[in-house]
C-alpha cells in the first residue's frame, strides 16, 4: 500500500484563533505506520456485503466534514457511516472494536490539528504522475457524505463559505451539486491544480478556512 501523500509545502492557519472545541489533551500523535493503515483496510473489508464500507481515503474525509460541522456530532450518530457509506447497522455477529478504535484514533488525531489550525497529512493515496483531481476524489467523496448527513455546514449563509466549498466540490460530478448555481459559477472559475502535492494542499487549506468559518474567533 502506498503510503498518503505528503506535499512539500506546509501552510499553516494564521495564529490567535480560538478553537471551537476544547482540543484532546496535548500529546505526542503516534505516527501512523504501514501495519496500523493495513489493519484499519482489512477491519473495513471484512465488513460483511450488503454493507458497503468507504475506502481509506473517503473515510478520512468524512472524519473532517464530520469534524467541521458547527455542531459537534455524538460519535453513535455517525459511527454507521464508517461501516456503511448508507449508515446500515452492523450484523450482530460482527465485532467492530478494531475498527472503531482506530477510526477514533484518526477522528481524534485530525481533530488536534483542525482545533490547533495545523497541518494534517490527508490520506491520499496515489503514485507519481496520477491524475490529481482523481487521487483526491474518494477524500472529497467523504467530505461531502459527512456534509450530507450532517448539513448545517452547506446550509449556512456565510459568503465566505463559498470559497473552501468550491474548492473541495470541484472535484465531484456537476451533477451531484444541484440546485447549487452559486457554487458552480464559482467551480467554473477555478483552474484545476497543477501537481498532486497542490491539490492535497487545498485539501487542508479548504479544511481550515472552513473551521474558522463555522466557529470564527
Amino acid at each position: 500500500m502506498n503510503s498518503p501523500s505528503r506535499p512539500n509545502t506546509k501552510r499553516k492557519a494564521s495564529p490567535g484563533v480560538a478553537p471551537r472545541r476544547k482540543p484532546a489533551p496535548k500529546q505526542e500523535a503516534k505516527a501512523w505506520s504501514e501495519l496500523d493503515l493495513e489493519t484499519l483496510q482489512n477491519a473495513l473489508l471484512a465488513v460483511p456485503a450488503p454493507l458497503e464500507a468507504p475506502d481509506l481515503g473517503m473515510l478520512d474525509g468524512f472524519l473532517v466534514g464530520v469534524l467541521l460541522q458547527e455542531r459537534p456530532a455524538s460519535p453513535r450518530l455517525w459511527l454507521p457511516f464508517v461501516s456503511d457509506t448508507e449508515g446500515r447497522a452492523l450484523p450482530r455477529q460482527f465485532d467492530p472494536h478494531v475498527l472503531h478504535s482506530l477510526v477514533l484514533r484518526r477522528r481524534d488525531e485530525l481533530a488536534r490539528a483542525i482545533a490547533a489550525r495545523q497541518w494534517f497529512d490527508p490520506w491520499v493515496f496515489a503514485d507519481e504522475g496520477d491524475d490529481p483531481a482523481q487521487a483526491v476524489l474518494p477524500w472529497v467523496m467523504g467530505f461531502a457524505l459527512a456534509n450530507e448527513i450532517f448539513p448545517d455546514l452547506m446550509d449556512g449563509d456565510d459568503p465566505e463559505l463559498l470559497e473552501p466549498l468550491s474548492c473541495l466540490f470541484r472535484y465531484l460530478d456537476p451533477d451531484d451539486l444541484e440546485d447549487a448555481d452559486e457554487l458552480m459559477e464559482a467551480i467554473e472559475s477555478l483552474l484545476p491544480p497543477d501537481s498532486l502535492d497542490e491539490a492535497v494542499e487545498d485539501l487542508v487549506r479548504s479544511s481550515l478556512l472552513l473551521e474558522d468559518i463555522s466557529q470564527p474567533r
